[in-house]
């Protein structure tokens, strides 16, 4: 359903949503839509039409919210690695859009296959002539784990744009590429992609009736969400389905050579690579060997059989598949042929640390001597890279081994990828550059129960709660954040709505953050109180003279 196919009149003032009268109820139970009982309950509550049918809400914490709203048919059976199609009619044309729906089967027994729901979160106030900007979320999760539902985006909607949360497949059901399926004619390998672009082609189609713009449509994410933003930002398939993109974190691997961390739909199909599986291998482990029965055998496999596949990787990566992407991200950003629109791009100051303490300090196995530190180095960067990496980040120049294993992280995975990513994108849009840099972001390092030797400083993540309600630190309780950093992410949230709502992130009475420029080189650095220039992220991060010269 296209704009304005809805009724709606931009030269009217309109509220956000309607409200279910008793009237509307009863003529919603007297077509066997709902109970009576059912209906007089839902007396009051936003409503919106989509092409599925209509949408019940709720009110929460001042805006409106529906949730569990699913925007394709579940990806089951059949449609176990295929692209996603349309859901259809809601059953009795009408939901009741108050719980979350299913995260998609990831590892820790969560999630179902059938996961492909969205949220939409709206304003209650009256909206302008032109209707709410819109703000479609990504999770991170490093394309094998995460959801939609932890995202409260409560301070983001109340500043005048709705947000749109949504899930995708993960893991192996999400990003997998076998001879047998790939024959089958579809597009191929990038399933989690596709979910994505299918819940922006949902948004479009039907925002207007939760009082959204459709032309004013912003995609943003963090870690595997962020590199989700760039593919999009280098897919042919995404034009025209956003406006504005940001990128939070996402450049991991993405921007230096030094790793092939994204290749060819046949290589992961048959060889793999040290970061991509090989879907042939995969399809062996769970006993499917017949090349003429595969594809069918695939499909048989209990879904938890696909994320219990050792070894356990760190994180998947997107392919290039000929027609979602056609070249590497790194390629398309750097050759100009992306969706050119404006991009806030950028990372934080301390992001390995968060990584070290996951895999060594909070498992018991902090890297408390030079040996230690060595394997670990090894271990990660490999023994090509290892010996140049371990004379740049000594282990003496360190308070701790896991604060030394953590800069190169940062530097070598998140930062100088950043940096090369909104050097390429400058070129062509608009571009704002950031690095999150609240070296005292919550949790206190006194919350781990004194399992950690290092700060965790800006690590990776740590921005989300600065944009975002919720716990995103799993049984931790959520720490408040002090006034100054309160300031800042007031600032935050101001940037970030801002910009949705004009491609620009500055406002009156915030600090100015001009358009990045290769030849001054400089970020806005999100620091308490006050965000303000930063002129040393090249230098700090050993960028032009480590890592750029792999």
């Amino acid at each position: 359903m296209k704009t304005g196919e809805m009724g709606d009149n931009r030269g009217e003032p309109r509220r956000i949503t309607s409200k279910i009268t008793l009237a509307a109820m009863i003529g919603v139970a007297a077509m066997g839509w709902v109970t009576p009982t059912s209906a007089e309950k839902l007396v009051g509550h936003p409503s919106a039409r989509t092409e599925s049918g209509l949408v019940i809400g709720s009110t929460t914490n001042g805006i409106n919210q529906f949730l569990g709203i699913p925007y394709a048919a579940p990806p089951v059976a059949a449609l176990r690695w295929a692209p996603p199609k349309p859901y259809g009619s809601f059953p009795g044309h009408v939901l009741e859009a108050m719980q979350f729906g299913n995260e998609c089967t990831q590892p820790g027994g969560i999630g179902s296959e059938d996961c492909l729901f969205l949220n939409v979160y709206a304003p209650l106030n009256q909206i302008p002539e032109n209707a709410w900007p819109v703000m479609v979320w990504i999770h991170g999760g490093s394309l094998i784990q995460g959801g939609s539902n932890p995202y409260d985006p409560t301070r983001l909607v109340d500043k005048g744009v709705i947000v749109v949360t949504i899930n995708y497949r993960l893991g192996y059901l999400g990003f997998f590429a076998h001879s047998a399926i790939d024959a089958e004619g579809h597009l191929n390998g990038n399933y989690g992609l596709m979910d994505q672009q299918f819940a922006l082609e949902w948004v479009r189609d039907n925002i207007a009736g939760f009082g959204g713009d459709p032309d004013r449509i912003t995609i943003f994410g963090e870690s595997a969400g962020g590199q989700s933003v760039y593919a999009h930002l280098a897919s042919p398939l995404a034009a025209d389905l956003f406006h504005r993109a940001i990128a939070e974190s996402g450049s991991y691997f993405n921007f230096q050579d030094y790793f092939g961390s994204i290749v060819p739909l046949a290589v992961a199909e048959t060889t793999g690579t040290a970061f991509v599986p090989s879907g042939s291998a995969i399809a062996q482990s769970v006993g499917c060997t017949e090349q003429t029965t595969a594809a069918a055998c695939l499909r048989a496999v209990p879904a938890s059989a696909f994320v219990n596949i050792a070894p356990r990787l760190c994180c998947l990566y997107p392919f290039v598949d000929g027609t979602l992407l056609t070249k590497t991200i790194s390629a398309a950003l750097a050759s100009g042929e992306f969706n050119r629109v404006p991009v806030i791009s950028g990372a934080n100051h301390d992001e390995g640390r968060f990584f070290v303490a996951v895999q060594y300090d909070l498992s018991g196995k902090p890297i408390l001597t030079p040996a230690q530190y060595e394997a670990a180095v090894t271990a990660f960067w490999g023994s090509t890279l290892a010996p140049s990496v371990l004379s740049m980040y000594p282990f003496a120049g360190y308070s701790s081994g896991g604060e030394a294993l953590g800069a190169s992280g940062t530097d070598g995975v998140f930062s100088c990828p950043a940096r090369n990513a909104v050097q390429s994108l400058s070129k062509f849009v608009r571009t704002y550059a950031y690095e999150f840099n609240d070296e005292n972001a919550p949790p206190p390092q006194s919350a781990f129960g004194g399992l950690l030797t290092f700060p965790l400083g800006a690590y990776h993540t740590a921005e989300l709660q600065y944009l975002f309600n919720g716990n995103f630190f799993g049984l931790l309780p959520v720490a408040p954040l002090s006034p100054p950093q309160q300031q800042l992410s007031d600032t935050m949230v101001d940037y970030w709505t801002q910009f949705a709502k004009t491609g620009n992130p500055n406002s009156y009475g915030n600090p100015a953050w001009p358009p990045y420029n290769a030849l001054v080189d400089k970020f806005q650095s999100l620091i308490p109180p006050a965000p303000t220039f930063e002129t040393n992220f090249n230098p700090a991060h050993q960028c032009s003279t480590f890592w750029n010269t792999f």
